[in-house]
């Protein structure tokens, strides 16, 4: 009853897969990306957050000791302003660039290289309300609310969690100088970005086996959509079913052609007809030709007839023959004897030397 309401209850095909990821229509989860940026971020404040804080600080050192000979005029201000936004460019460029790597990194382990100016085009759906609320509560946008929620409840914990295991550390800071307090406060912020990663591993886990799920169902085919599909890539029945009855005319013509040449036709005596051709210089064995049952069969004999090849009955042999041997093939070994008899017996008759 399903399949008659045109419910789509099929799997995939790789044609429709095929053409999906070529629209840019690929099973792929933001969490896991956040998940995997966030991370990499971790490492590389790990590894070069000394380097670029001593390098702030040295910077802002410099600043700080020549303010004596600034003046407040628009040129220095732009002059500076230009060096202090070059500066920090300066010393944010590798993490940023790590980021983007990771970034791209993140998205290739997903879902592999794709070019597709698809989701480029213009679409007057994006933009339309109702389509938009459609999408705000369906189960998509459901789970993307419950997803943000819990983000938001892990990030208020830990944050809680942290800061309260830190409290007489963060009481004591009160009154020492900005360089200890900024090392504790990084120190803070790295293990709370630490535990984060571990936190949000399990709702990476679940946004990617929802979207998994989600883009296994919308690719799924009705059977209409399945018969349509095969027509397109198989071709219509009744034209393949044309083609292959003219090329079986045209191998059975061009066999028939071949008939003339037979040294011998085996019967059965009406029913199965089979031309044998043997020739000692060019064959290993005597060659079935021709081959054929019922009208296929009469048309092989009266060839045979006109061109004055004998006609020889054997029952048993005529049957292993045709259910044994495709036209175009040396017949089997057990079978020689057999014919090896037939064609002596055809010499014998025509004059020629066994």
């Amino acid at each position: 009853m399903a399949e008659e309401r045109g419910e789509k209850t099929h799997p995939a095909t790789p044609r429709r897969r095929r053409r999906a990821r070529e629209r840019g229509q690929v099973a792929k989860s933001a969490e896991v990306n956040s998940l995997l940026i966030l991370i990499g971020g971790v490492f590389l404040l790990h590894f070069l957050g000394y380097s670029m804080i001593n390098k702030l600080f040295c910077f802002s050192r410099i600043i700080w000791s020549n303010l004596s000979f600034f003046t407040f005029n628009p040129t220095d201000i732009h002059l500076k302003l230009r060096q202090l936004i070059f500066q920090i460019a300066f010393l944010l460029l590798p993490f940023l660039l790590g980021i983007m790597i990771i970034a791209l990194i993140a998205n290739l382990a997903q879902v592999g290289f794709i070019f597709s100016p698809h989701p480029l085009t213009p679409n007057l759906d994006r933009i339309n309300p109702i389509s938009g609320l459609k999408r705000i509560f369906s189960t998509e946008g459901l789970v993307r609310l419950l997803i943000s929620i819990l983000k938001i409840a892990i990030i208020c914990y830990l944050s809680y969690l942290i800061i309260r295991k830190q409290l007489p550390i963060i009481f004591s800071l009160i009154g020492q100088d900005i360089g200890k307090t900024f090392s504790v406060a990084t120190g803070l912020i790295f293990q709370l970005l630490l535990y984060l990663c571990i936190g949000m591993a399990p709702l990476a886990f679940m946004d990617y086996f929802f979207q998994k799920r989600r883009y296994e169902h919308q690719l799924m085919m009705s059977r209409e959509e399945l018969k349509e599909e095969y027509k397109q890539t198989e071709g219509n029945p009744l034209v393949r079913s044309r083609i292959r009855s003219m090329q079986r005319n045209i191998a059975r013509l061009r066999m028939m052609q071949k008939v003339p040449r037979a040294d011998v036709v085996i019967t059965n005596p009406t029913h199965i007809a089979v031309a044998i051709e043997y020739d000692r210089e060019k064959m290993n064995a005597p060659t079935v030709i021709a081959k054929g049952k019922g009208v296929i069969a009469e048309k092989i004999m009266e060839i045979a007839r006109k061109n004055n090849i004998p006609l020889v009955e054997n029952r048993w042999l005529a049957q292993m023959l045709y259910r044994l041997v495709e036209v175009g093939e040396e017949i089997p070994v057990k079978l020689y004897q057999a014919v090896a008899e037939v064609l002596a017996y055809i010499y014998r008759l025509k004059g020629k030397v066994v």
